[in-house]
């Protein structure tokens, strides 16, 4: 428990150093069990632990690869494939080893499995006529030892760019763990860059879009920053602080996160974040780790010193009254903020405060709403909609607006709605009903729920309503998908003559409601078809069968989510 006294307790009293290593915790990992995934020297990072990402925390490190795929990737240390997982998108191709010292590290976005590997991966996608798939072997069927080549790097799945996303995780609770504790050295003797501070005017309310903040430039560099133009700042009435920041290490460097925050008042912490590790299930509360309206608004990252009610990332430490901070009329204050990366470097931000209350900035009205406490299950109801909020999902209390819209003039079977705003961001999502009129009636089949951006929310039609369970607030309404996806050959047409050539290739796109599957059929027998969902572009490697002399015919078939299906249909000769 990451709260414990005990653990509480020891980051209060001191902090230990490994290979040069800050660690906020009282966790130790084994330094010299594994080496490096990789053979490029030296080791550089497109991404660090912990980076803030669009609607998650970075769970792993990016290795930099040169721009180029194709590098030997290596098991860090003796074990066994544990997963093997192919995906549309995600990780792309992956691979999870799991250790004798209770870790388990994951390698994503592969190019290419090992010969071995590659047999038993294309094995199970024939039994199961499906590209993607998601295997746990037996501990004694791919055995590795430390150094095996176990794969090549790549750009497959989700990947910006060629890298080896690289993990350690526990192997029994399956948190993900900064691998830079366990002696995975990355040169770095360059401390954090500080860019601005934040005050937000709390006032003893819940964070919002609406709380007043004040923005104050920094300036400085080698570890050490100061407030431009200001010394002593006037507050009063209940605060909170944010700040930004990023990371760089020598050589080649991308901008990545830091690994702790921690706030001081004369000396004393009220606020820590170390991102030691977390889990998977609490990524999302990345959105109420920082400001989320601002990052909306204006894509700038703060992150925020105080932490909201509904949050559950296990990574906060030395909470004085979750962050927020009252200053007594008059008296001063010595405020420091030290921000440090995985390797200890260290940069500090100093100012001083006087409290003073008439400094205090009321916190500006909300609009009408329904309030929705952070902890319980929250619902909304009318004739024509219904709104159900798990617990779990809101950070904070909820000033709940809802509003009536005009019906779009294209493709709409309903009015829009609008629940709540994007500005406010939720944990996992929401039940979502729309009642559906009369119009629907023949195309219940086809109703998706979608976003004022005609982005398809999934959805199906039950007892009257079509439901969905969006992700986000927004403005919603009913639409129906009755368009069937396309495909595009690129290097194939009827009749063509492929010899010579290794793969067949397509784009597939659906317009709504997305690709559910694609399956090929050559010369009536199931062939695998690989897919790579950020480009669109689906193939067919030739095979001794599929290339084997003379004409072959190929069925290609395409659904979507609503079973609107595409068929295309060529014959080619080897």
């Amino acid at each position: 428990m990451f709260r414990s006294y005990a653990v509480l307790l020891y980051f209060i009293l001191s902090s230990f150093f490994a290979n040069g290593q800050q660690i906020f915790s009282g966790n130790k990992y084994p330094q010299f069990d594994f080496r490096p995934p990789l053979d490029i020297t030296p080791p550089a990072l497109a991404g660090s632990f912990g980076e803030i990402r669009p609607n998650h925390f970075h769970s792993g490190m990016d290795y930099r690869t040169n721009q180029r795929e194709g590098y030997p990737v290596y098991a860090v240390a003796d074990g066994y494939i544990s997963r093997i997982r192919v995906q549309n998108s995600g990780f792309g191709q992956a691979l999870y080893i799991n250790h004798p010292n209770g870790y388990t590290t994951v390698y994503g976005h592969l190019q290419r499995f090992n010969p071995k590997i590659a047999q038993q991966v294309e094995k199970v996608q024939y039994e199961k006529k499906s590209f993607e798939i998601d295997e746990f072997p037996a501990s004694s069927l791919i055995p590795v030892r430390k150094g095996d080549l176990i794969a090549w790097s790549g750009n497959r799945g989700s990947s910006g760019g060629p890298h080896l996303h690289f993990e350690v995780r526990d192997t029994k609770t399956e948190a993900t763990i900064n691998p830079q504790l366990f002696g995975l050295d990355i040169p770095d003797n360059i401390p954090p860059v500080i860019y601005a501070m934040y005050i937000y005017r709390l006032n003893k309310q819940a964070f919002n879009e609406f709380t007043p903040k004040q923005y104050f430039q920094v300036s400085g560099g080698a570890g050490k920053y100061h407030l431009n133009q200001v010394s002593t700042i006037h507050l009063g009435g209940e605060v909170g602080f944010g700040i930004t920041v990023t990371d760089k290490h020598n050589g080649a460097s991308g901008t990545n996160g830091v690994y702790s925050i921690e706030l001081e008042v004369d000396g004393k912490p009220v606020y820590t974040s170390a991102l030691e590790r977390f889990k998977f299930e609490n990524s999302k509360a990345v959105n109420s780790h920082i400001d989320f309206p601002a990052f909306l608004n204006t894509k700038r990252t703060i992150q925020k010193s105080f932490v909201d009610p509904g949050n559950p990332m296990g990574i906060y430490f030395n909470l004085v009254n979750n962050g927020r901070i009252e200053f007594e009329e008059g008296k001063a204050y010595a405020i420091k903020y030290t921000i440090t990366d995985a390797k200890g470097n260290q940069s500090v931000l100093a100012f001083n405060v006087l409290g003073d209350s008439k400094a205090t900035i009321a916190s500006k009205a909300l609009p009408a709403g329904t309030l929705f406490p952070y902890n319980q299950v929250n619902e909304f109801n009318n004739n024509q909609i219904k709104v159900i909020i798990p617990a779990g999902n809101l950070y904070n209390d909820l000033n709940f607006i809802y509003a009536e819209h005009a019906r779009p003039a294209v493709n709409a079977y309903s009015a829009v709605y609008q629940i709540h705003n994007v500005l406010t961001p939720l944990h996992t999502g929401f039940e979502l009903w729309i009642k559906a009129d009369s119009s629907l009636s023949k195309y219940k089949d086809k109703a998706v729920i979608v976003n004022t951006g005609r982005s398809s929310q999934g959805g199906y039609f039950e007892n009257g309503y079509v439901k969905a369970k969006p992700r986000s607030f927004g403005s919603f309404f009913i639409s129906i998908d009755t368009i069937a996806p396309t495909i595009v050959p690129v290097n194939i047409s009827n009749g063509q003559n492929m010899k010579g050539i290794s793969k067949m290739t397509f784009k597939i796109r659906d317009n709504l409601s997305g690709i559910k599957s694609f399956n090929g059929y050559i010369d009536g027998k199931w062939a695998l078809m690989e897919f790579d969902a950020k480009t669109a572009t689906l193939w067919h490697s030739f095979n001794d069968q599929t290339g084997s002399s003379g004409k072959h015919t190929l069925r290609l078939v395409v659904d979507d989510v609503k079973n609107n299906v595409k068929t295309l249909t060529i014959d080619y000769y080897k």
